[in-house]
């Protein structure tokens, strides 16, 4: 027999976890074939969706699919998640989780989904007033200033 991933049991156990706490469980998914999500939604391959029980109906996590119903624009839609392409899960408040790689063949999938496939990388607008990078820093690293504290948490997922 063989043998069932931890992903599953990871990502229930987190679920949990910010239950108990108090916080909203967000869920990074990559979008394929196989994802059912509102297309409308979805931004580079990927969507985040809030899956607490406030945002949520009729949730199921099981071993191989993560399923329910939620509202977008008032309207309720049927999700239904692939395990095997969650990305991430996670808690809105702090950012605290755990993040996860997708599988090489949800990644062949994705590639053939219109819908999912990663536009190519192109250079962020600089903003006038700020200082150029390149000229007034010299290498990114060498910045000693502690992390700006405030705001809305992000998930970073290091590869």
């Amino acid at each position: 027999m063989p043998e069932i991933s931890t992903k599953p049991y990871l990502l229930r156990a987190i679920y949990e976890w910010c239950t108990d706490n108090g916080y909203t469980p967000y869920l990074a998914a990559a979008v394929d074939a196989h994802t059912r999500v509102p297309r409308e939604f979805v931004k580079n391959g990927e969507i985040v969706l809030n899956i607490s029980f406030t945002a949520t109906s009729g949730l199921k996590m099981d071993n191989d699919l993560i399923q329910f119903q939620a509202r977008f624009g008032g309207v309720s839609r049927e999700i239904s998640i692939p395990v095997e392409n969650v990305v991430a899960i996670y808690a809105r408040e702090n950012g605290q989780g755990m993040a996860f790689e997708v599988s090489a063949s949800s990644a062949d999938d994705e590639q053939v989904t219109e819908e999912a496939k990663t536009p190519a990388l192109s250079a962020v607008p600089q903003t006038q007033g700020e200082p150029n990078d390149a000229t007034s820093q010299g290498d990114p690293d060498d910045n000693n200033d502690p992390p700006k504290k405030g705001g809305r948490p992000t998930l970073t997922r290091i590869k």
